[in-house]
């Protein structure tokens, strides 16, 4: 039977097969060549080509460019329409139903009628599977016999010669009985994936040797499907293989052999190493679109809402009506700037094997890039060293090459404890990280793996793991004692300071003014681990101090880091996290390099930020310390627009970025020039002579500005020579002098800044320390551009804001990756007074950006930033002032049960239905919002609460100090957060500190419940009548009461008792109000007592 190339199949349901006709191939090459471009314009991957070598279509009206998989993924999550037409999609044959199929005329499957093609019935079996197999290997090489006829019977048959050349092949007969089939010729199997594949049979001349996992079970019984036998991923490779080889192949009847340039980004892709390292996956029509109707509708209900405020004034309270309504303005205004950045949610997904196989491939070495990893620290009392060695340990064991990673710890407080703990830790590291990278362990900071509460022998085969692991738990046990004594040591400091081990003194001893030092650990030659590998780089820097400069707390010692490690190591990504933040994910790097070494949007990325989550918080999250409601819900909204803002840790940035330089320019599409038009047409106009004027003066100042720049760079030709990769067309453009005034007098430094792909040159180390010393001095920065428009900017204690802000103003683009397993987890205050402060020292920082000269309400216009990210931006700069109108509003409820009076006139239907709409619209918002976040209902009424007891109080404070520091020039001082906790589960969350954040909240909370006694008094003595208007000011006062509840908890501790001071405060207060109340007295009438004759003579 002569196959002329095409394939036989058969159908199981019947006793038949069919010779599945091909067109011919040789018209199809040159179409699947120009189809092979298209890309999906919604995820941007290569839109597939078909196996009868067509264009994927999925809409049949207007053909928009969509792949199989996001077409799948809309009728199956989406609205199931088109985005261009909006015409619904039909079902593709091969594609899985979904609902509303039912509905169309395609009730024909696919797999019961695809091969009802001619009887067959009269054919040998057995013979034509033997033609299948023979058809399947001569697949794509022409036609075996010239000149071959198809048979009467519609099937295609080789030539009597080559047919009984073939083995008579084993049958699938599906556990069925057959009188026809011998006992021993079973089972064929026909993967559509795979080819042929089939079981040792009698005469086989092929030797198998099968390792199946159940080897006596009759493959018969696995059943009929499209199981590949093999790796999911070799078979992708093979197929885009195969569909090179086709289109290179010559045709049936004879021709050259079709080009491809294999680079060409245009050609599909065939590799798996070739495609996109990320994607965006939009939130589902279903849940996206329901939500942006409700913020519309609850535009229109608020406008409303003002419109009724505003038109019935309360007469005989018009002070409390008017305070009311300003305050319901400004919280409106805050939750336009809060609710509109979150238009356009996205989430994103990684491709980590993708990664791999385009940077790692086997046999040579590592191409991933270099990371530098900052660690910062500053009081090892309040930042516990283990913590801090914790931290140090996960980056040392991270899942990326070793030679690519180097860790740089800066002690800000020039601690000789914090020195001595990381010579500890650098020797346990020499343990600890092939421990970790020998058995794949997660976490990998030693104090959390080994506190978890789960079966740590689940999908462990190494038999001897169990031992080793409990050797490693003794080592890092000895390790903490080790810590501990330091810590224990460092608490009584002798008189004339630290000694060094050769009897130098300590550098350090006066924190106030030391020199800047500089010791490496790990990563110099002769030091290895325990197995003889290489470790990653270790460096200790502490910069110098001096009395009388401004050092810029934690933002100049990130700027000292990032020049230190631009000198010894110059990896192109830098990577910042606390101390107390461990690398929770071992991943956590590569995920991040699936967007920075993207090479579609890489180039204008210029950090990945990661979400912040944490260990040791209490189950019910009292003070919202998890923060999900802006992690998981605005980050993701922000996202979908510029980016998300940086956070402060947890963070990959390109050093480029940090170095104040513009993102890349956009390619622009050529658009209509002059030469579209006539040139009279602009001779009478007179605009071509003015081009041309323009054009020459525009010619002459570069020229001499080219002469000046050559001048000048003459001096950094000699530092040029050590390097590779240097931007010479960067320098000549820009002159030294320049350079001077912008990154310092360092002409290493300088260098190193113009190498886009990071890199050093080979120098002794005694030259690379020498001049790494120089670059943290403490006049380095002057008359520079550091923290101005380079590396983390001055002017804020929340400098994360600010230099994100910057960034975005520069045109770059930010990027939110939410790994499955978390990156990174740190720790939180979980007990309220840190909690407070905590919140007071990030919403201070936003009031000095407000009011400096980077506000986002006027700064950075004609810049890279979009108007909705300016948002954003202009909410987390304007959030402290809500403080004002949020006191004064939970206020009013208690001073309206006082006084008797209300806020709102009586209401009438209408106001009824607006106000009930207003809630509807409130809660429909907040419910959409939890269902595309993934937010539980917990989570976002914990938030809710917080925002209120941190606006009453963080808040209100943070604003007066920000105002005294800037107008009257009184700093304040920055409190780190304590890390450390007590002994006990929860401990800390019940340790009560006095602080006077606490007196505003506690003074609202008292007087609202002594407004709901007093109204409730009130309606008591006064009758029925009063209960009406009562409600309405109860349901006020109750909100508020309900909102500072946990505050409450927080005041009575964990023995459900309120402290002394409070106590004290609490019936002062108290006892005020009631002194006035009697004072007076409104149950009486002004009048005095309305005196009635009773109707007796008393005579």
């Amino acid at each position: 039977m002569d196959t002329g190339g095409r394939l036989i199949a058969g159908s199981h349901i019947r006793n038949e097969f069919v010779c599945i006709n091909a067109d011919d191939i040789t018209r199809r090459l040159n179409s699947a060549k120009a189809l092979s471009g298209h890309e999906c314009q919604i995820c941007g991957e290569m839109i597939e080509i078909t196996v009868d070598m067509e264009l994927f279509v999925a809409c049949n009206e207007c053909a928009f460019p969509v792949c199989r998989m996001c077409y799948e993924y809309e009728r199956r999550e989406g609205n199931q329409t088109c985005p261009q037409c909006k015409t619904r999609y039909k079902r593709i044959k091969g594609c899985p139903r979904v609902v509303g199929d039912d509905d169309e005329d395609d009730d024909i499957d696919d797999l019961d009628h695809e091969f009802d093609m001619g009887k067959t019935d009269a054919l040998d079996p057995s013979k034509l599977a033997a033609a299948m197999l023979f058809a399947r290997r001569n697949h794509g090489y022409g036609s075996v016999t010239n000149g071959s006829q198809a048979s009467s019977s519609g099937l295609s048959t080789c030539s009597e010669h080559e047919f009984n050349q073939l083995p008579e092949i084993p049958l699938l007969t599906y556990n069925e009985e057959d009188d026809e089939i011998m006992s021993n010729h079973h089972a064929l199997i026909v993967s559509p994936s795979t080819g042929v594949h089939s079981l040792p049979y009698a005469g086989s001349s092929v030797a198998l040797q099968p390792r199946p996992m159940v080897p006596k079970k009759d493959t018969a019984l696995y059943g009929y499907g499209s199981v590949a036998w093999r790796n999911r991923l070799e078979h992708w490779k093979k197929e885009q293989s195969d569909r090179l080889q086709v289109m290179k192949q010559h045709s049936n009847h004879g021709g050259d052999i079709i080009e491809i340039d294999v680079n060409n980004p245009d050609f599909p892709l065939l590799d798996e190493g070739r495609q996109p390292l990320s994607r965006k996956l939009p939130i589902s029509s279903s849940k996206i679109n329901p939500y942006r109707l409700i913020i519309l509708l609850r535009l229109i209900i608020l406008g409303l809402f003002f419109h009724y405020r505003l038109l019935h004034p309360v007469h005989d309270a018009y002070a409390l009506w008017m305070t009311s309504v300003i305050c319901e303005i400004w919280f409106a205004l805050s939750w336009i700037l809060d609710q509109f950045p979150k238009w356009y949610p996205i989430e994103r997904e990684t491709y980590l094997e993708r990664l791999s196989l385009r940077y790692e491939k086997e046999g040579k070495p590592s191409e991933l890039a270099s990371i530098d990893i900052f660690v910062s620290t500053v009081d090892p009392l309040k930042e516990p060293p283990l913590i801090t060695a914790n931290t140090v340990l996960s980056i040392l064991a991270v899942d990326y090459p070793v030679e690519k990673v180097a860790c740089y710890v800066s002690d800000d407080g020039a601690a000789m404890l914090t020195f001595e703990a990381l010579s500890e830790t650098s020797e346990f590291a020499t343990k600890w990280v092939p421990f970790c990278k020998k058995f794949n362990i997660e976490p990998r900071a030693p104090e959390w793996y080994f506190s978890q509460k789960i079966d740590y022998l689940k999908n462990k085969i190494y038999p001897g793991f169990a031992r080793e692991r409990r050797a490693m738990k003794r080592e890092y046990e000895e390790f903490k004692v080790r810590i501990n004594s330091l810590v224990s040591t460092a608490q009584k400091v002798p008189d004339d300071g630290w000694t060094m081990q050769d009897g130098t003194p300590w550098p350090g001893n006066n924190v106030r003014g030391h020199p800047g030092m500089i010791q490496v650990f790990l990563g110099h030659s002769g030091v290895h681990d325990i197995d003889g590998s290489k470790l990653p780089t270790l460096v200790y820097v502490s910069r110098e101090k001096r009395p009388g400069f401004d050092h810029h707390k934690k933002a100049g010692a990130m700027n000292a880091l990032v020049r230190v490690s631009a000198i010894l190591s110059n990896a192109p990504f830098v990577l910042n996290v606390d101390c107390d933040h461990y690398i929770n994910n071992s991943k956590a790097l590569r995920e991040a390099m699936c967007f920075m070494m993207d090479p579609t949007v890489g180039k204008k990325i210029c950090y990945v930020q990661f979400p912040q989550r944490f260990d040791g918080i209490d189950l019910h999250d009292r003070y919202s310390n998890r923060n999900v409601l802006f992690f998981d819900i605005n980050m993701k909204g922000l996202d979908g627009l510029q980016g998300p803002i940086y956070v402060g840790t947890g963070c990959v940035f390109r050093r480029r970025a940090l170095y104040g330089y513009d993102a890349p320019a956009k390619k622009k599409v050529p658009s209509k020039t002059c030469n579209c038009w006539p040139e009279w047409c602009f001779l009478c106009c007179g605009c071509g002579s003015r081009k041309e004027k323009k054009i020459e003066q525009k010619e002459k100042k570069d020229k001499l500005k080219h002469r000046d720049m050559s001048k000048q760079i003459h001096s950094l030709e000699t530092i040029e020579e050590g390097y590779e990769g240097f931007d010479t067309e960067f320098s000549a453009s820009t002159s030294q002098s320049k350079l001077e005034e912008k990154f310092g007098r360092s002409s290493t430094f300088i260098v190193s800044t113009l190498l886009e792909d990071g890199g050093t040159r080979d120098e002794s180390s005694e030259v690379f320390l020498k001049e790494a010393i120089h670059v943290i001095c403490c006049g380095y920065e002057d008359k520079t551009e550091w923290g101005k428009e380079v590396g983390w900017i001055y002017g804020s204690v929340t400098e994360d804001i600010l230099t994100g802000f910057k960034m975005h103003c520069h045109g770059w683009r930010s990027v939110y990756c939410m790994p499955k397993r978390p990156a990174f987890k740190g720790s939180a205050p979980i007990n309220l007074s840190d909690r407070l402060n905590q919140v007071l020292r990030w919403a201070l920082g936003s009031v000095e950006i407000f009011l400096s000269k980077h506000c986002p309400i006027w700064y950075g216009y004609g810049g890279g930033l979009k108007w909705l990210e300016r948002l954003s931006y202009i909410n987390s700069v304007v959030y402290p002032w809500t403080s004002i109108p949020l006191i004064v509003y939970c206020t009013l409820p208690a001073i309206c049960l006082l006084t008797g009076k209300f806020i709102v006139p009586e209401i009438s239907n209408y106001a009824s239905i607006v106000f009930l709409a207003l809630f509807m619209s409130i809660a429909a918002t907040g419910i959409l919002e939890m269902q595309w976040g993934g937010v539980q209902i917990d989570d976002w009424w914990r938030n809710e609460q917080f925002w209120v007891i941190g606006g009453v109080s963080s808040h209100l404070f943070a604003l007066f100090q920000g105002l005294l520091k800037v107008l009257g020039g009184v700093s304040t001082n920055f409190t780190v957060t304590s890390k450390g906790g007590d002994d006990g589960e929860y401990s800390e969350l019940y340790v009560f500190k006095w602080t006077s954040l606490l007196i505003p909240p506690t003074t609202l909370l008292i007087i609202n419940l002594v407004g709901v006694v007093v109204g409730i008094s009130d309606a008591i003595n006064n009758g029925y009548d009063s209960w009406g208007p009562l409600f309405g000011r109860l349901f006020f006062a109750f909100w508020v009461i309900v909102h500072l509840y946990p505050f409450l908890k927080g005041l009575l501790g964990k023995q459900d008792r309120m402290p002394t001071i409070v106590m004290v405060w609490s019936i002062l207060l108290a006892s005020i109000l009631t002194l006035m109340w009697v004072r007076v007295n409104p149950f009486v009438s002004t009048d005095g007592p309305v005196l009635e004759v009773c109707g007796l003579d008393c005579d």
